[in-house]
């Protein structure tokens, strides 16, 4: 089994809500790369890394797949992006 890392990557954005849509546009940029675990990406402030923020809601599908729209959607769950 391999290990699991985080790769700490600091970004400059006005707000949290920003922040987090620059966290899932770059983990959707990287979602090719079968290493990446997208649907765990969070964000935090530089000077509180202790309190993340999840950027995806990544809840279970009945199919196995995992939710791919933002943390705290109020729309329905789904694996792909609505077009």
């Amino acid at each position: 089994m391999t290990s699991r890392y985080v790769i700490h990557l600091p970004v400059r954005a006005p707000d949290l809500a920003r922040a987090k849509m620059l966290g899932r546009t770059a983990a959707r940029s990287l979602a090719f790369l079968t290493h990446v675990d997208s649907g765990e990406t969070t964000v935090s402030a530089e000077d509180n890394q202790g309190v993340r923020h999840r950027v995806f809601c990544d809840h279970r599908l009945d199919d196995g797949r995992r939710c791919i729209l933002r943390a705290d959607h109020e729309t329905p769950c789904t694996a792909r992006l609505p077009r």
